[in-house]
């Protein structure tokens, strides 16, 4: 079922703040809940993130905002607590990157293929392999320095593979700009597609670059830290693909429409009753707060909602494994890089990538020390060494 916001009302932003036992949940089970509600949980709690680094862009840059942007940040802030509060301590930072790149790509893939501008969708896939060898690369580190099995994380829906080197993904800050969409003719759907993706890879980027300096084993803190600015790489990739002429009000406009039809695809697929429920509650939020924007679109910019975001949004996500397009899209576009706002054979990249490369990897690439001769089996690598001790 689509939604649509105008219809439903949700929630007035001046009755949203939660209480401090709402901002606090019961965390999900690590192993028996189903691994796409951790995948929703991830999502979200992504959306939430950027939710306030676009409310600080904004009141930085516009002060006629500055009240508005403030109380629906309190709000966000609160919920992103909330959803962030279902992982529990019994994730270990490992288990929680492998989560995180299970819904890059799930939910990468799910949108790549439901993507209508060609360009969009090509960043999709392009970024989705750089995810998948990031997800193996964790996974061979959980088993070498855990003992554990990634599949206890990814339950089977994701696979673990190698794809194009996260050696290779290094690249010049420039070199990962593209070509932006045109405002004036972009839809709806590609814009939100597009907001859904670069919040998951600045929020990627923040927790491994963060996660580091809690780690003792040093191979667990340059993996990190290399994968942290691969995410940067995919934040400026997604960054650049929006038009330069969207203002603050619209991008928020478009950033909560994003939040609500997220909700929503997350209340369609939940099957763990508790998390529905907020899910709903959620969206409730969502809803307030996006009229709250309208209002403001109409009052300061004189614009009509309807002609950024539609009264009727694309169908929910479908959260559920997308194996065989990922594996398709590894046979057809592994060896591809990015060079002057095009992607082309990593043969035409620029002299200036090559050289980046150099740079970082001048001591060693960490994703390549951590999965040397590493092929993932059930039960972890010592059972496939040794079965006699499994």
């Amino acid at each position: 079922m689509a939604l649509d916001l105008y219809s439903a009302r949700g929630t007035p932003v001046e009755l949203q703040y939660l209480n401090w036992h709402d901002m606090v949940r019961s965390p999900i089970s690590k192993l028996d809940d189903d691994a796409f509600t951790r995948v929703r949980i991830v999502l979200m709690s992504g959306l939430e993130d950027q939710a306030l680094h676009l409310g600080h862009g904004a009141a930085h840059a516009g002060g006629e905002l500055r009240e508005g942007l403030a109380r629906v940040r309190r709000i966000e802030l609160h919920q992103g607590i909330a959803v962030r509060s279902l992982l529990g301590a019994d994730h270990s930072p490992l288990e929680l990157a492998l989560a995180h790149k299970q819904c890059a790509i799930e939910v990468g893939a799910a949108l790549a293929q439901r993507e209508p501008e060609e360009t969009i969708a090509r960043a999709l896939r392009f970024v989705l392999l750089e995810d998948l060898d990031h997800l193996y690369r964790f996974a061979a580190l959980l088993d070498r320095v855990e003992g554990k099995d990634a599949n206890n994380i990814l339950q089977s829906y994701t696979d673990i593979l190698p794809s194009r080197p996260s050696i290779l993904q290094h690249r010049a800050p420039h070199d990962d700009l593209l070509v932006p969409y045109d405002c004036s003719g972009v839809r709806a759907q590609s814009r939100l597609h597009v907001l859904c993706m670069l919040a998951g890879a600045s929020q990627m980027r923040d927790v491994f670059a963060h996660a580091g300096g809690a780690q003792a084993d040093p191979v667990v803190r340059q993996l990190l830290a290399e994968i942290a600015s691969i995410e940067e790489q995919h934040a400026t990739h997604f960054e650049s693909l929006i038009d330069p002429r969207e203002t603050w009000l619209e991008r928020w406009l478009l950033h909560e429409a994003a939040e609500a039809w997220c909700y929503h695809a997350c209340v369609q697929h939940e099957s763990e009753s508790r998390i529905k429920a907020l899910w709903e509650q959620m969206l409730d939020y969502e809803i307030g707060q996006f009229h709250f924007v309208a209002g403001l679109l109409r009052t300061q910019q004189g614009q009509d909602p309807q002609r950024l975001v539609p009264r009727e949004l694309p169908e929910a996500i479908p959260f559920g494994s997308q194996r065989e397009f990922v594996r398709k899209v590894l046979r057809e576009e592994r060896e591809l890089s990015v060079a002057s706002q095009r992607y082309v054979p990593r043969s035409q990249e620029s002299q200036a990538t090559r050289d980046y490369r150099a740079q970082v990897d001048a001591e060693g690439s960490p994703s390549e020390a951590v999965a040397a001769g590493y092929t993932w089996s059930p039960g972890t690598e010592l059972a496939r060494l040794h079965p006699a001790n499994a």
